[in-house]
């Protein structure tokens, strides 16, 4: 007699919780997140890793984080998610709502929240990091909206999530009291994928320096504010502890390009009010390039 074989299968809880912790740093967080135990988290993570034949997750001083082998699977896990929302949508089947998963680049955090309540971040899980790495999450699929600054590297990949864009004018900016020496290479605080900064001073025959490069928007500007050197933001987003840098050897700055993206199977009502929030409040038309939701 012949053994039947026995499919091996990964329980959707499980894939699930990889996702959690990954998107929360922590395996605390995502038992909390998830309604569970952390040996019951523990737990999971054990059983996934000898299905999978490895270590998915590490601890390090940023939390924890994929290894190579747990990327991969992550990359996998989100598309499984994907399918069994979508499967539960087929024929209007009533399934509990998912939060919308919010990319927002630190440029734009504070000036996001400053016009937010309680009430309005109800349904969001909102996520951090520079534009780069919110595109490669809108790119992977496990952002739903995005509000982020344009990488021309990536922008073919994106270009169908796209809903509205408008011009950032920006500026170089520096402390009060900074004061370049003469015939010194220029140094700029950048932040990772840069471009802006170093294709103009380049561009213009100028020698400069990178004294610090973080993805942290606000690390940045803390650093500027010490007087280590120059770097450029927003002319709408000056912080009255720095200046707008005009000195004559300082070239001009082109624009960039604000995103605000969109994945096209977005149906709820609370994205929709998102988008067209986002719309009115930060770019010049309130009317959406490709709306999500139609009337």
């Amino acid at each position: 007699m012949h053994k039947r074989y026995q499919p091996l299968n990964i329980p959707i809880e499980i894939v699930r919780t990889v996702v959690a912790i990954s998107e929360t740093g922590s395996l605390t967080k995502a038992a909390e997140r998830l309604g569970l135990s952390q040996p019951a988290v523990s737990s999971q993570i054990k059983r996934i890793q000898t299905m999978v034949g490895g270590i998915l997750f590490t601890k390090s001083v940023n939390g924890t984080m994929a290894t190579q082998l747990g990327k991969l699977v992550l990359h996998q896990a989100r598309r499984i998610l994907e399918a069994n929302d979508q499967m539960l949508r087929i024929g209007g089947v009533a399934y509990l709502p998912q939060p919308i998963r919010f990319g927002l680049s630190t440029l734009f955090v504070q000036d996001f929240l400053s016009h937010q309540t309680s009430q309005s971040l109800a349904d969001l899980v909102i996520h951090t990091d520079n534009s780069v790495g919110i595109t490669k999450g809108l790119i992977d699929g496990y952002i739903d909206i995005a509000y982020i600054l344009e990488n021309p590297e990536m922008s073919s990949e994106i270009s169908h999530l796209i809903v509205n864009e408008a011009d950032e004018e920006f500026v170089w900016v520096r402390a009060k009291d900074f004061v370049l020496s003469s015939g010194a290479p220029i140094p700029i605080l950048t932040w990772p994928g840069d471009d802006l900064m170093i294709r103009t001073l380049t561009r213009h025959g100028l020698s400069y320096k990178i004294v610090f490069n973080s993805p942290d928007y606000h690390a940045k500007l803390a650093a500027v504010e010490s007087g280590i050197g120059i770097t450029a933001i927003p002319k709408r987003m000056i912080p009255p502890t720095l200046v707008w840098a005009q000195e004559y050897y300082l070239p001009h700055l082109p624009p960039v390009k604000a995103l605000l993206c969109a994945r096209s199977n977005l149906e709820t009502m609370q994205s929709t009010e998102l988008l067209n929030e986002i719309s009115s409040r930060f770019f010049k038309s309130s009317a959406m390039v490709n709306p999500v939701v139609q009337p």
